[in-house]
């Protein structure tokens, strides 16, 4: 996805700070002042950007990003052809590099589906016909790129949490046949909705439960299709957000280029379908939720199956990542990489989602134009700035750094996926990945949130340079919403090579942790994944130039040693580390 929510979430409701600071806690000199003379895509007000990490240039090049011109950045789109243009203009007048060949871009090949919202899901419940429309009680698509998915009279199947995890003792397909059968289960992991902290890893969500996962793993057992249960606890983010982001155009990669095993159908059905369904079939959703968290689980075979004809219009397409290079000075083959992803949702105006203006004709109309400011058009502001301050410092960095912006993370990491599958720079050649993904622009912290923390040695050097800030590091607030597997990081660390994903943290100078929470419960209601995650001149922004100071240190020290670090140990990611380390050796 990813198609839903991809990071910590973080708002804003106070005023723009508008002063350059200086770079703190660095042994080298920091970046001199210049200007670059970069001409901002059409609609964008004209800025002359300074060579320092700068909240006047951060909030420039978000308004420009997050602009109706842009309209809201989806693949495919005329949106996408301003956001390359807009990033391979600022990249080269920053003096930086083609980063992929000779080429500022790398092709991901894609397949656009749109589902025909009309779509009915057909179920037949005890003998008693029932149907659940799209969008209201149902959300449903597919991965295959057929125009035509045909299911019929297919079992409907409970399977719990639909993992199947050996070294957990876990496996609730254990002792079912669910070929051809549509499986049906929570979201999550065991142990969350119970709040038991002796399964798997408590409230802290690991990779079993991400839908992603889940629909890999009924493709794997053979069902015709899975359908998740939403609750906004489980899932972190209400209905509107699933809805939202499983209508109009969706992207995956082609078939060939995905390892990953593909379902015919999956979606998503609202808590309230459930619990009617569950009710008519003799069972209690809440007594489905204690038996599922019980090691020894069995699936349930349900007295009901489901049928679709599910129609698509699929497009064979392209999308592009953007690749920038500063070339080291002694080790250009070593590279050390900031990514952001550029695309967001698109325009929802019409059928295809990527046509027209934002707003109906007239005055007050409904706002279409999902612009992503905050997701994540402040990622890849951010990662401009931190090129800018590479560009200018002296002495010049001695391995390459590497800015990399990817498409299709709203679809589940995908321009990721490719790019590590298809490196510009080899894997054992990376140093590490530094991820900015929706920045916070609600003020100072006196904290600095590591998404995954305890993962890697990237945060020793990062404690370094939060305390020359006065700053402690902290694990994410809400580990059971999984935002360590629901940013493009992830697909580096599945590789190997240590990833570091942090941003400000939610203890605020000005409330405190109160303000901090507050903000992002906020965003995460009212503006992710929504139209209204627009640029506001009243973020304020003196919190994430601190930020990105401490991130362009982090790169700073890597580009100007020999280090290699690792993962911790015990990491789980650590095994494909040590192979790259040995990859490197030979």
């Amino acid at each position: 996805m990813s198609r839903t929510p991809a990071r910590t979430p973080l708002s804003a409701a106070t005023s723009l700070v508008a002063a350059a600071l200086v770079l703190s806690a660095c042994s080298q000199p920091a970046p001199e002042a210049a200007t670059d003379t970069a001409a901002p895509a059409d609609g964008a007000a004209a800025h002359a950007f300074s060579a320092g990490i700068n909240a006047d240039d951060f909030a420039a090049r978000v308004e420009t990003l997050a602009s109706d011109e842009f309209e809201g950045r989806a693949p495919g789109s005329a949106g996408e052809t301003r956001t390359l243009d807009y990033l391979k203009t600022q990249f080269e007048a920053m003096g930086l590099k083609p980063g992929n060949g000779d080429s500022w871009f790398q092709e991901v090949p894609m397949v656009e589906t749109t589902a025909d919202e009309s779509t009915v899901l057909k179920l037949d419940v005890k003998g008693e016909p029932r149907e659940l429309a799209f969008g209201s009680d149902m959300v449903i698509g597919t991965r295959t790129g057929q125009p035509e998915v045909k299911i019929d009279a297919s079992e409907l199947v409970f399977v719990g949490y639909g993992v199947n995890a050996p070294e957990q003792g876990w496996n609730d397909y254990a002792g079912v046949d669910v070929k051809g059968k549509t499986v049906v289960m929570f979201v999550n992991d065991p142990g969350f909705h119970a709040k038991d902290a002796s399964l798997f890893e408590g409230k802290r969500m690991t990779y079993y439960g991400r839908w992603t996962y889940k629909y890999e793993e009924a493709a794997r057992q053979g069902a015709a299709a899975a359908i998740i249960i939403h609750d906004t606890e489980g899932a972190s983010y209400g209905w509107d957000v699933v809805k939202n982001s499983w209508s109009g155009a969706q992207f995956d990669l082609r078939a060939a280029d995905d390892p990953e095993p593909r379902l015919p159908a999956q979606g998503w059905i609202t808590g309230d379908v459930a619990r009617t369904l569950m009710a008519d079939l003799g069972q209690d959703l809440d007594a489905l939720y204690v038996a599922a968290n019980k090691k020894g689980f069995k699936a349930i075979p349900l007295d009901a199956t489901l049928s679709l004809d599910l129609k698509s219009t699929i497009a064979e397409k392209e999308s592009k990542n953007v690749v920038a290079m500063l070339p080291g000075s002694t080790r250009p083959d070593e590279a050390v990489v900031y990514m952001a992803h550029w695309d967001h949702l698109g325009n929802h105006s019409d059928a295809g989602g990527h046509e027209g203006h934002g707003k109906d004709a007239g005055s007050g109309g409904e706002d279409h134009i999902y612009n992503g400011a905050v997701d994540n058009a402040t990622g890849v502001a951010g990662i401009m700035e931190i090129a800018e301050a590479f560009a200018a410092q002296e002495p010049a960095p001695e391995r390459s750094l590497l800015f990399l912006a990817v498409t299709l993370e709203e679809s589940g990491l995908l321009g990721s996926k490719y790019y590590v599958a298809h490196p510009a720079i080899p894997l054992d050649k990376t140093v590490a990945v530094v991820n900015l993904d929706a920045m916070p622009v609600i003020g100072k912290a006196r904290d600095m949130t590591v998404v995954g923390f305890g993962s890697s040695e990237l945060e020793d050097i990062l404690k370094t340079h939060a305390d020359a800030q006065g700053r402690s590091l902290v694990a994410e607030a809400t580990p059971q919403d999984g935002f360590y597997f629901r940013s493009d990081h992830f697909n580096f660390a599945k590789a190997g090579v240590p990833a570091l994903y942090a941003k400000g943290g939610d203890d605020l100078l000005e409330g405190g942790t109160e303000a901090g929470h507050a903000a992002q419960l906020d965003y995460r209601d009212n503006r992710y994944h929504k139209p209204a995650d627009e640029f506001s001149a009243d973020w304020k922004l003196d919190g994430v130039v601190q930020d990105l100071e401490a991130l362009y240190s982090v790169g700073r020290d890597l580009a100007g040693g020999d280090r290699w670090p690792n993962w911790y140990e015990g990491n789980a990611f650590r095994a494909a580390n040590d192979k790259l380390k040995q990859s490197r050796s030979e």
